[in-house]
Formats: C-alpha cells, structure tokens, sequence
C-alpha cells in the first residue's frame, strides 16, 4: 500500500519538503473557495541537520477539488481512511499515517511530524527518524530483543518502571514493521503508547502514539489505528 512520489507530481518544482494532510471527503471543508474539499499542505525550508531535527511548518489552504479525486483514486492510503481520521503523507520523507481528525499539529522537539488532542496534550503522536546503514528492521533483531531493549533501556527514565504488553512482526508491500505496547510509569505519572518502527530509505523511523494511563482504556483502540497506519515509502 505505499504512495509513491509520483502521486504528487503536482506540486511546484520551487517548493522544498512538502507535506500532504487531505481532509477526508466526509469532513466539511472550511476553507472559502469554490472547490467542494480542500487539502492542507505544509511547506517547510530545509535544515542543515535535517535528519536530526524538525522543521516549522507553515500550512496553506488549497482548493483541490477534482485534483483531490484523483489522488484518492490513485492511492489506497487516502480510498481507506477510516472515519474521523486524516491522512499525513510526507512524500519527501518517506512516511505516512493517520491521526484524529480533531487533532491539530504542533512542534515536538527533534520529531519530524506531530499531533495532539486539541485539550490533551500528553495524547499524541508523533514521528522521527535517524540515519541508519542498516535495510531492514530484522537487522537491528529479532522482534523480542528489539522491542524489550527499546522499551527498557531507551524509552524508559531511570525512575520509571517499563511493562511491555503486546508486540508484533508485520510485513507490508514487503517491508517489515515492529508495533508494540508498552507502559512507563513512576510515582507521580504513568503513561501507556503504541509504537511502530521500521527501517527505510536509509532511516531508522518510529512512530509512538499514547495517552496518560488513566485515558488509556476509552481511547486505546483509537490510538492502536494510528500506530497500525503507519507506513514507509519509497523516496
């Protein structure tokens, strides 16, 4: 199910790093213009560290109309969006995945793309990548050595206690991804996420999507349709 960048061969050779957010076509647009839907597209300059940093984005409104048609029609990712989800396409950077349709983008430090509840800002997602030689997720290790090393010596502070509850080996359009479950907690805080890793492109990407524990049982199936979305695309 991956987007090629020749799904967006429309837009202007001047710009750099453009990235795509289409609203769905059972959202109200509300943008003013004549087209009946409208996409979001944000463009942002590049960094001289671009891998390790994110980037400030400035949205434009743009009426697309028969364009958005035949962009849905010729990419799987934007036919299956799920109701109350959008689709974020970074075509530059090689990733894509869904988020609430009430969320709104914000900056989250040396993350290349962010979303949060517009009244929960602990309730998120978010995606970076780093550089890697490495091809495949299956280089780094097997999904259970990968996932409790990641978990326990990477996400986890000093003070928090690290619970693993899920993990699974997914192979999509022949790239494979790791998606796991996981709980940190300490005295004061505790906070359970979804994330989704996978290596392409010469990067090492991960997606983490979750909520303070007390939301986490209403809103987790929610939040599991994200980290399961995400994917790698070819660039």
């Amino acid at each position: 199910m991956a987007v090629s960048t020749s799904c967006f061969s429309w837009v202007p050779t001047t710009a750099s790093n453009w990235k795509l957010r289409l609203l769905p076509f059972n959202e109200p647009s509300t943008a003013t213009s004549s087209f009946s839907s409208c996409s979001t597209i944000n463009c942002s300059t590049e960094k001289t560290s671009r891998e390790e940093g994110h980037c400030n984005r400035r949205p434009l409104l743009l009426g697309v109309g028969a364009l958005a048609t035949s962009l849905l029609a010729a990419s799987p990712l934007f036919a299956e969006v799920p109701k109350n989800y959008r689709a974020f396409v970074d075509s530059t950077d090689g990733y894509s995945y869904y988020y609430p349709s009430d969320w709104r983008e914000f900056d989250f430090r040396a993350h290349d793309s962010a979303f949060k509840d517009r009244y929960l800002q602990l309730q998120n997602v978010r995606v970076k990548f780093i550089p890697t030689e490495k091809k495949d997720i299956h280089e780094e290790g097997s999904l259970d050595e990968v996932v409790n090393f990641l978990v326990k010596h990477r996400y986890a502070a000093p003070n928090q206690k690290a619970t693993i509850y899920d993990m699974k080996e997914r192979t999509i359009d022949g790239r494979n991804y790791y998606t796991f479950e996981y709980k940190l907690s300490s005295r004061a805080f505790s906070r359970t996420s979804f994330a989704t890793i996978a290596i392409a492109n010469g990067r090492y990407y991960t997606l983490v999507v979750g909520a303070n524990d007390r939301r986490w049982r209403r809103y987790r199936d929610m939040l599991k349709v994200v980290a399961d979305s995400f994917r790698v695309l070819d660039i």
